[in-house]
């Protein structure tokens, strides 16, 4: 049973009153016991019931269903609640001359003449104009993939999912960060495949623990995030990345390569540059030019370039070829380029934001990205962070969402510093900084 219908039930007790503010929920192992699930699916309704806000946790007391809204009871003597909520999970750059750019290079396109072909269908493969555009787009650190070896999905997740199944099998073992993408999680859940935690440093995946993973079980392949990775917005040196290339061509195994992020640093290369036969890389135009622009790049050479082909024609994944028009008009124009600018700048800006806020606390995060690894002071727990945040209006991520393995989860969150507004940053981060500097007793005893 999914952990997110058994939460959705708990939710509906807690909205009826069966559930009331204030009630001890079972520890976990009965809880599981008592819905017929896993251990540590009873583990991930707890998470996501505090990623609510319904439930917080307390050390050594167990876990207790938090107020409603609009019921009576004490609230924490923090900041007001906003109004709205702010979303520091999601992470979508924006900058203020996004839409006006966007649109004056949508006219081109709408022009009736160049509508008609713009809506046709297409495949994986595209037109010869998108990948153009999208080899130039994908150019990093004095390398550019060929245009041949350029196919596109209906969004990045599409191509990741088909870069995976492309390169494992059910049963397989893929070698992950051991904090790692979610989405990733779930595409292996849906696979049969099976993810090996591997160990990290401060440059992000250590390419002997590749090495080591490999000898002790063969790794079918492995999915990396080696520039700005998310959650910690750790980035290779050109010298890891030689080293991860080396383990990769002498063992036989292949990579995905996430580079969804690598648009803030561009002056870096890619794995798949270093290992081009070994490497599939994605990326999409999400965060590069805007939310609603899914469209999903894999970059493969002969022969994976089939498989990723096939991947792709089974799961439906084929973009649709109007972004595609839009897209190679964008780059031609230069609005491409503008907006990825800007985004290098508004990461900065928001850093900056973030140190003059937090910089009495233990966080980490590259200063041209846009996250914050936050390792919460005692006696604070992720969860209970995060379900007092909720409280707040203020959606964090808390670190089990990124773990791989068994091993234990630190008190850490991530922030996603771009969807907000920089006042409501801001405000959010003041909150949030109050919050952290309060026992969590205190709260409430208020």
């Amino acid at each position: 049973m999914d952990f997110r219908t058994v939460a959705d039930t708990a939710a509906e007790e807690i909205a009826s009153g069966r559930l009331r503010p204030g009630e001890r929920l079972p520890p976990q192992r009965e809880f599981a016991r008592r819905h017929a699930i896993a251990d540590s699916t009873a583990a991930r309704v707890y998470q996501e019931l505090a990623r609510r806000g319904l439930t917080a946790g307390h050390v050594g007391r167990g876990t207790f269903v938090t107020e409603r809204p609009g019921a009576p009871g004490p609230a924490p003597a923090l900041s007001e609640p906003s109004a709205g909520r702010i979303d520091l999970e999601l992470n979508h750059p924006v900058v203020p001359e996004q839409a006006a750019l966007l649109a004056a290079g949508l006219e081109h396109v709408i022009d009736p003449d160049r509508l008609e072909s713009a809506l046709r269908p297409t495949g994986p493969a595209g037109t010869p104009g998108a990948r153009e555009a999208a080899a130039a787009l994908l150019a990093r650190g004095g390398s550019r993939p060929a245009p041949g070896d350029v196919l596109f999905a209906g969004n990045g997740r599409q191509a990741i999912s088909a870069a995976v199944a492309a390169l494992t099998r059910p049963g397989a073992r893929l070698g992950v960060e051991e904090f790692t993408y979610p989405v990733l999680k779930a595409v292996a859940a849906r696979l049969g495949v099976t993810l090996v935690p591997l160990a990290m440093d401060e440059e992000g995946l250590i390419p002997e623990a590749v090495a080591e993973a490999h000898r002790t079980e063969p790794l079918h392949a492995v999915y990396v995030q080696p520039v700005l990775h998310n959650p910690l917005g750790r980035t290779m040196s050109p010298r890891r990345l030689d080293h991860l290339a080396d383990v990769l061509l002498t063992s036989g195994i292949h990579a995905v390569e996430d580079a969804v992020w690598a648009f803030l640093r561009d002056d870096l290369p890619s794995l798949a540059s270093r290992a081009p036969e070994r490497t599939v890389l994605v990326d999409s135009l999400s965060k590069r030019l805007a939310p609603g622009l899914t469209v999903g790049f894999a970059v493969a050479r002969a022969p994976l370039a089939g498989r990723v082909t096939a991947a792709l024609r089974s799961g439906g994944w084929a973009p649709s070829r109007f972004p595609l028009e839009a897209m190679a008009r964008w780059h031609a124009d230069g609005t491409a380029e503008t907006l990825a600018r800007a985004k290098r700048r508004e990461a900065r800006a928001r850093q900056e934001i973030a140190r003059r806020h937090l910089g009495d606390f233990r966080t980490s995060g590259d200063p041209g990205s846009y996250y914050r690894w936050w390792e919460l002071p005692a006696p604070w727990r992720a969860d209970t962070f995060v379900a007092a945040a909720a409280r707040h209006g203020i959606a964090v991520t808390p670190a089990a969402a990124f773990r791989v393995g068994r091993r234990s989860v630190p008190h850490a969150i991530r922030l996603g510093l771009a969807s907000p507004t920089r006042h409501a940053l801001s405000h959010a981060l003041t909150t949030l900084a109050d919050l952290a500097r309060t026992a969590p007793h205190e709260l409430t005893d208020a």
